[in-house]
């Protein structure tokens, strides 16, 4: 069974993040682990890291749930602040096959602003896909 780690947070469960899972899903006998950066929720000129763990763990587990119904094996957690931090984490308990990141678009994304595709790629030897869209407002299928 390969392991596909998924790297997300605003953007899940979003409809172009389901379409790359989708396209995993009828490839092989696959697993899914989906790490969520504990991103900062902004009220103003501070977060409150409360609201931002819920938020995430809500979208994590919308997200498992999606996964699971559609017959995957799939496991997360609530990751560091830094994806890349994040992903080195998850990558010491376990091994993976494939890591999908999924950000938001250029100009709002902070995790671009912050390089955080290329610093991935040169973090890791895994190979890296990644998915650009816009927040999820509404749950998507997988």
């Amino acid at each position: 069974m390969t392991t596909c780690l998924i790297v997300a947070n605003q953007t899940l469960p979003g409809e172009e993040l389901a379409a790359e899972v989708r396209q995993r899903l009828g490839t092989a006998d696959r697993a899914f682990y989906v790490v969520v950066p504990l991103t900062p929720v902004q009220r103003g000129a501070t977060w409150d890291e409360a609201e931002s763990a819920s938020a995430a763990q809500e979208r994590l587990l919308v997200f498992l749930e999606s996964l699971r119904a559609q017959g995957a094996h799939a496991e997360g957690e609530i990751g560091d602040r830094d994806p890349i931090q994040a992903v080195r984490d998850v990558l010491r308990d376990r091994e993976v096959d494939e890591i999908v990141l999924s950000t938001l678009p250029p100009g709002i994304s902070r995790w671009l602003q912050m390089d955080v595709p290329s610093r991935l790629e040169r973090a890791v030897d895994v190979p890296l896909t990644v998915v650009t869209q816009e927040p999820a407002r509404t749950t998507a299928g997988v």
